[in-house]
């Protein structure tokens, strides 16, 4: 086998994003809390970075103020000064110190609660944010596992309930069949894990731990063992009239769910009134009481994540101009510039070179990170104002006049590439006067209606929605007749779009949205 050694020259093109190019985009895809964030960062961690403080207002200081505040600095200066009296003295310092902060001492810890009120009367933020801040809540199998703890029952039985309830997802659904869950746990000590000892702890869950339909197998079971809880206590809580109305109603929905569970789904109340000879109003009443029970009572207990949502752009309608003005919503954020000191140093070449060298690359990040920040706002201004000026109708007059909007058509019309309209409207939202309105949602294809004015996929659903609202349920329209009311106003879409829209939408086929 022979190596050889050899040189080749090749010519080639390559395109590389500078640092601050990729910098620049990302910013632009932020939203506003993230940006905040970003900002606090680079604070942190760029010392040439730093914010433009507020000046403060010289003539809104009084004379009473400047005497009052020349009176506190003796005062201050007689505490802490550095030739303070001491022994017999101290008695006369804490007088002093008394007599002027004790009543601010007492406002900000009377009542045995701390205030957020500082001793020089301004809010104290970081209080206030710790004071807005939920507190951490326990997950769904740890308000089961503590409930379960209080359970009067053999300790056998407590420990299986105890692997069970590790298998009780977020809905409280049991997640595993008993067969699965007893061999994953086999080899307990101390406990011997049976089918029967098991399905006992979980009739036990089931009947002991709140919300009630936890533990259930299947949503039948779920509904089973509400409609046995809640009908229980339905009677004992009522007189003897409403009592007998109340239980029968009751034990029709436990004998309809049980029985007719999938032709209930399907809302084919006169096939059950066949089946069972019940009359079509009992049967709706027993499907009313069915409206108070739940197919996912664990998210009662499951905490509850809402993320916050900041708009970018506040749009408002300004009637001296009859057109809608918008406005970046960007106060919160810091004002940012570039340290003087740190800018000279950059520049002095009596400083070390290598702590010249960092401080120019910090100074030099700040720049593109401020150059980015308002680049942000250029881009976002512009691309709403386009949207304004397309979606006037939408404002107007509602979600069934949205048109279509692609970005390739806003990218242009203001001359740039098509990705930075892309980043411009992820994760943007407007606060308009129709609410809160992701940015997004105004750039999506659609179509030309007879009329030939151009419509979008969202107006188009909004329609169609419109259409259903407004149907006699007695008899729903079936997917043809949808297709020919959207063809009524204009809209010539096929059936199966129809169905693929109203899937999308959570509207259910005509024989389900059927009223008897």
């Amino acid at each position: 086998m022979r190596f050889d050694t050899s040189q080749h020259m090749r010519l080639s093109q390559q395109m590389k994003l500078a640092p601050h190019m990729i910098q620049s985009m990302e910013i632009l895809q932020m939203p506003m809390l993230a940006l905040q964030e970003r900002i606090d960062q680079e604070l942190e961690s760029n010392i040439a970075l730093e914010l433009v403080e507020p000046s403060p207002d010289s003539a809104s200081v009084t004379e009473s103020e400047e005497a009052d505040g020349a009176d506190r600095l003796e005062q201050r200066e007689l505490v802490v000064g550095e030739h303070a009296p001491s022994g017999a003295d101290d008695w006369e310092r804490l007088s002093t110190l008394e007599s002027t902060y004790g009543e601010a001492f007492e406002n900000a810890y009377s009542s045995g609660t701390y205030s957020a009120q500082r001793l020089d009367g301004e809010r104290d933020r970081k209080m206030d944010a710790m004071a807005n801040v939920a507190a951490p809540t326990e997950n769904l199998t740890e308000q089961l596992l503590h409930q379960w703890s209080f359970a009067e029952v053999e300790p056998q039985v407590l420990e299986a309930g105890r692997r069970l309830l590790a298998y009780v997802d977020e809905d409280g659904m049991l997640g595993a069949d008993l067969e699965t869950i007893l061999d994953q746990n086999r080899n307990i000590p101390g406990v011997a894990l049976t089918i029967d000892l098991l399905q006992q702890a979980l009739r036990e869950i089931q009947t002991r731990l709140d919300p009630p339909g936890v533990g259930a197998r299947d949503r039948r079971e779920c509904l089973l063992i509400q409609i046995d809880r809640l009908g229980g206590e339905d009677a004992a809580g009522t007189d003897d009239a409403t009592s007998i109305t109340t239980t029968d109603g009751w034990a029709d929905a436990r004998r309809l769910i049980a029985e007719h569970y999938d032709d209930l789904l399907q809302n084919r109340l006169p096939r059950i009134a066949q089946k069972t000879g019940l009359p079509i109003d009992r049967i709706q009443a027993a499907m009313a009481l069915m409206r108070r029970l739940s197919i996912s009572p664990g998210r009662d207990l499951s905490p509850i994540d809402v993320q916050p949502i900041s708009p970018d752009v506040i749009v408002e309608f300004d009637e001296e101009q009859d057109a809608y003005v918008a406005m970046l919503s960007d106060g919160v954020l810091p004002r940012l510039r570039i340290s003087d000191r740190y800018e000279q140093m950059a520049k002095d070449r009596s400083v070390d070179k290598s702590t010249r060298d960092f401080i120019s690359n910090n100074v030099r990040n700040a720049a593109w990170l401020i150059d980015a920040i308002n680049q942000r706002r250029s881009t976002l201004l512009r691309v709403v104002n386009v949207v304004l000026a397309r979606q006037r109708d939408f404002f107007d007059h509602g979600p069934q006049h949205l048109k279509a909007l692609p970005m390739t058509e806003v990218a242009d019309q203001l001359g740039i590439h098509v990705a930075t309209v892309s980043r411009a409207v992820a994760d943007k939202w407007l606060q308009t006067p129709r609410g809160m309105i992701p940015l997004r949602k105004f750039f999506s294809g659609g179509t030309e209606t007879e009329s030939g004015r151009d419509m979008s996929w969202d107006a188009i659903k909004a329609t169609l929605r419109e259409i259903v609202d407004q149907e006699d349920r007695s008899k729903p329209y079936s997917d043809d007749a949808l297709a020919l009311e959207l063809k009524k106003r204009g809209i010539d879409i096929a059936r199966r779009t129809v169905v693929k829209y109203r899937q999308q939408m959570d509207i259910p086929p005509a024989r389900r949205r059927k009223v008897f």
